[in-house]
């Protein structure tokens, strides 16, 4: 769930290795000789592409993510032609095809349709979960659409990624323009009602994390702030798209930003997360040496303020594994989602992956409260002990699997900060275990209560990010599975379920079963990706395709939308829409965009994102 564009150098790191006296041979017959044991009949729990998925990408795509990009390194032995040879042959294309019809400049606005300092009044979506407290919740005045309307909701226009596999940086919108990044290295502003492309700024990386708004304290600037999968933080003019700033946050190859900034009082705060548990899965590699961390960055200049780590101790040398390596520890606790801003107490909450080797973390699988002012660790509240895990063990050498591994069921999701009708607060969570946790912020993250919802696992439970309004928080369980025998074949009876749950006790409310996928190709009913609420209404979106809207108070179907299907796209790209994962809807005045295509786990790639606006009656 956690991988994306870096996950190109996964599927190829065995071939990636390969001696240099093996570079003359085709790429078929390397991949066939050194990778196809690994991939082909890999598990995909492994974090490892399906072909088709790697299919689904342009060769320059594939050529960037091995040349310049996160997997830069696992390459850096071969040559240029090695590398265009690697991507020619798991894309099936070339660098000369002409398979991304339409990546100029079509769509843009027309010269007048510029953005101005008045377009960007009005209502708004900022961010991964809409305001400083994560809900995912979009009041009634800001989402501009009411329960008796999404039964009316109709597609106005579609918009294609060129040459990616996945749609999976969730858009934001602030007034009437759309800012969304992609895995194509692009940062767009967008016409929020038409579609049509304002500025394009390119990054030097795929981006996956939201936008987020604001001004810059000392101008009249407004800026929006996102990081890419190079650990690069960058403030754009929102105007133009000029670049302000660009930030190095982390030196580690493994890094990676994968969850949006959160931006309080002329600061700025960057998640460092990282895909070490798959690059530190290779019995050579010394595993393994990343800690997840945030870094406060002043908004106006991009000047460090403060970096504080998840985890205190700093690797060191722990024992040598089966291969002669030495291993370090403890690592890992990546932080993958958005920090929480709580303004009362002047307090940050994250939430942590598992650790990657021993010993393992008690920062880890945990929520944490960072002080906003210095960056110090005010308390942590761990929900799962000695998760040590990385990608080997699911892999045919478990060489560097943690003896004893945990069940790798971090927290993927931003905590939820919410008021009480009696006063009180919570920090509310759901974790990939499948339990739904409710914290105390005021007394150092004390449980409240605890609530299984789902089987949970390696890609179950909840995934991306839960949604609370006043009353209840709603939780979308995952709990991918694949046929038995058949790994790389989702199982289309297993998964899914939506549930509302009362925020002051934690019982269940509200329940929505799964959705049987019937004869459906490649398809799950499990719900991993971030769900979004309005005043009545809970939305959801699943690996099937299909987008759904449920009855908040009974969980009836009131609309649903079957996205993966070919689209006539506003910029001329050829797109397709397939599951969905990772981003979820984002409500604002009267339309509704979601991201659709997410290859990652056996499930149907996809390039697209669609808007949606109330129909006529």
């Amino acid at each position: 769930m956690k991988l994306n564009a870096a996950t190109v150098g996964l599927l190829l790191s065995c071939f990636l290795a390969c001696p240099p006296a093996l570079a003359q041979q085709n790429g078929d017959a390397l991949y066939t000789q050194h990778c196809a044991q690994c991939h082909d009949a890999g598990d995909p729990q492994s974090r490892t592409p399906s072909r088709s998925a790697l299919r689904a990408m342009s060769f320059e795509h594939v050529l960037v993510a091995i040349t310049s990009g996160s997997m830069a390194a696992m390459a850096r032995e071969r040559t240029d032609d090695e590398r265009k040879a690697i991507a020619a042959f798991v894309t099936g294309k070339s660098g000369t095809d002409q398979t991304a019809a339409g990546t100029g400049p079509g769509g843009a606005c027309a010269p007048d349709a510029r953005v101005s300092a008045g377009a960007l009044d009005g209502p708004r979506w900022n961010g991964w979960g809409a305001d400083l407290s994560n809900s995912r919740f979009q009041p009634a005045a800001m989402a501009g659409l009411s329960a008796d309307q999404v039964p009316r909701l109709k597609l106005t226009w579609a918009f294609g990624f060129p040459g990616v596999p996945a749609a999976n940086a969730q858009p934001t919108v602030i007034g009437r323009v759309l800012f969304v990044g992609g895995a194509d290295g692009k940062v767009r502003a967008l016409d929020a009602r038409r579609g049509c492309t304002l500025w394009t700024y390119t990054s030097e990386a795929p981006v996956r994390t939201s936008l987020t708004f604001g001004a810059l304290a000392g101008s009249d600037q407004a800026a929006v702030f996102f990081g890419d999968v190079r650990t690069n933080a960058y403030a754009l003019n929102a105007v133009t798209g000029a670049l302000i700033w660009k930030v190095k946050v982390e030196d580690h190859p493994a890094a990676r930003i994968t969850g949006a900034p959160a931006l309080w009082s002329g600061r700025l705060y960057v998640p460092v997360s990282s895909i070490e548990e798959a690059t530190g899965s290779r019995p050579t590699y010394p595993c393994c040496t990343f800690r997840g961390s945030v870094v406060a960055l002043e908004a106006a200049t991009g000047a460090v303020s403060w970096k504080s780590y998840t985890i205190a101790d700093a690797p060191h040398p722990t024992t040598t594994n089966a291969a002669g390596t030495q291993l370090y520890g403890p690592s890992g606790a990546s932080v993958w989602s958005a920090p929480t801003i709580d303004v009362l107490r002047q307090a940050l909450y994250v939430a942590t992956g598992n650790s990657y080797s021993n010993p393992p973390a008690d920062t880890s699988d945990a929520v944490i409260a960072f002080d906003l002012a210095t960056g110090r660790m005010l308390w942590h509240r761990q929900a799962t002990p000695n998760d040590s895990f990385v990608v080997a063990c699911f892999m045919p050498d478990r060489t560097n699997c943690p003896q004893n591994n945990g069940p790798d069921v971090d927290f993927g999701q931003s905590p939820i900060l919410a008021n009480l009708p009696d006063g009180h607060r919570i920090l509310v969570i759901g974790q990939k275990s499948g339990v739904v946790h409710a914290f105390d912020p005021d007394q150092e993250g004390k449980v409240l209560w605890q609530t299984r919802v789902g089987k949970g696992g390696s890609l179950g439970g909840m995934e991306w990010g839960s949604t609370a309004d006043a009353e209840h928080v709603y939780v979308a369980n995952s709990d991918v599975r694949f046929v038995s025998g058949a790994p790389l074949r989702l199982n289309p009876n297993a998964g899914g379920g939506l549930f509302g749950l009362n925020l002051s006790d934690g019982k269940i409310a509200m329940q929505v079963a799964p959705v049987a996928c019937g004869e459906r190709d490649r398809c799950s009913p499990a719900l991993s990706a971030a769900i979004t609420s309005i005043p009545g209404v809970v939305f959801s979106g699943g690996v099937s395709g299909f987008l759904r809207a449920y009855a908040s108070k009974d969980g009836r179907l009131l609309w649903e939308f079957d996205t993966a299907r070919d689209y006539d796209t506003v910029n001329g790209v050829p797109a397709h829409g397939g599951a969905i994962d990772g981003p979820g809807p984002v409500i604002v005045d009267g339309m509704l965009y979601v991201n659709s295509g997410y290859g990652q786990w056996a499930g149907v790639p996809g390039n697209v994102l669609l808007a949606f606006e109330v129909g006529q009656p």
